[in-house]
This record gives structure tokens, sequence and C-alpha cells, in this order.
């Protein structure tokens, strides 16, 4: 069996799969349980460098830690549940995070303020507030979407300039940020747009595959 976690720690940390050599601060590790949450679900390895060597962890004060950041400090609280891998004589706790339904989670950032995070690659990133509206979204019961000529210009301007931020469309369009808000989450609902999250914020931008 510890062959099947060897061969996942070769193939190193990705959107699924993230290493720790060991948990200091429940805070911090509520961060990567609220953004597998909050993509595609995915696996914490405790007791596992960066660089994929095993160190091994007291099972016991590990799982506390976890609770704590599930329980405490994610909100609202995400479940997980755990697997123990016994390798050479160390022990691997196996963290498990399934994609959630009650989006978006967020965790406390360095300031204590509640953030969202979303997987990206190997990272956790912060999203702001039109991309957590749009987890909510996700989440929800499919609703009406009514298009009018606002929802067209949005879509026109995206096609002519490619992707953008969400404060170049409603300064760009003259839309109070309430009303841009409510278009590109409706646009968003139906699929024609996409959006996107980078360390210099979210693009968004037309979906390519619509139609498809």
């Amino acid at each position: 069996m510890s062959a099947i976690l060897l061969n996942r720690i070769a193939e190193g940390e990705g959107l699924h799969l993230d290493f720790k050599y060991a948990v200091t601060d429940s805070k911090k590790i509520a961060r990567s349980l609220a953004a597998f949450a909050n993509t595609s679900g995915g696996s914490l390895l405790l007791g596992v460098k960066d660089n994929g060597r095993i160190a091994g962890v007291n099972s016991d004060e590990e799982y506390y830690m976890i609770e704590t950041a599930a329980q405490l400090y994610c909100k609202p609280e995400v479940p997980f549940s755990v697997i123990r891998w016994d390798v050479g004589g160390k022990v691997v706790l196996e963290i498990l995070i399934e994609e959630s339904r009650k989006k978006p989670h967020t965790a406390p950032d360095k300031d204590m303020k509640p953030t969202t995070y979303i997987r990206v690659a190997d990272e956790n990133m912060k999203v702001g507030r039109l991309h957590s509206l749009y987890l909510k979204q996700s989440c929800g019961k499919l609703r009406p979407v009514n298009l009018g000529d606002r929802h067209q210009k949005v879509i026109d301007f995206l096609t002519e300039n490619g992707p953008s931020s969400f404060t170049r469309i409603w300064k760009k369009l003259l839309l109070s940020t309430k009303e841009a808000e409510r278009i590109v989450l409706d646009l968003l609902a139906i699929d024609t747009l996409t959006i996107k999250s980078t360390h210099d914020g979210s693009l968004i931008s037309i979906n390519s595959d619509e139609g498809q």
C-alpha cells in the first residue's frame, strides 16, 4: 500500500495535492482546507517535506491541529477524512477534502480577516468579492437569466478587448459596481463568461468553450 503513496508523492504537489512537513499553525492550514473545498477537492499529506522526503508526524497532535483548523477557523466548517500511512516506520497522515456544496469557505488571512481561497496549480490563492459570489452562485439552484442590452455591451466589450478586470469593465462601460456585478454573475451563470484569479486579481473573459 505504501507504494501507492510513494508514487503520488513522486508526482509532486499540484491542484489536488499539497505537502506539509508539519502543522504549526491551524489558521494557516485552514487556508489549504478551504482552498481545496472551494475548488475541486484534494489531499494534504502531513509529514512530507516540499521536496517529497518523508519526515513523519505525531498523528494525534497533527489530527488535533487539523480538526481545529476545519472546525474553528474555516467558515463554514470544512468536513474531512483521514488515512494513516505507515512508511518505513514513519507516519504520514493524508487529509482528504471533497469539493464542497457550501461554497465559499473562508479562512483567516495574516491579519485574521476572513478570506476566500481557491486552489490554483500548487498554490492557495485568495480571491475577492466577485469570485466569492460566483462560488456561492455555483452551489445554488439554476436560475433564469434575462439578457438585456447591458449584458450584450459587456459581451461586446470583452470580445473586443479580451480578458479584463472587473474594475475595468464597470469603469469603461459606465456601470455602477452593483449593476456590473449582477450582469457579470448572470453571464457566468449561463457559461458565457469565465473568471480566472491570478496574483494580480481576477480576470473575466469570454468562455471559449461555449457552444462546443
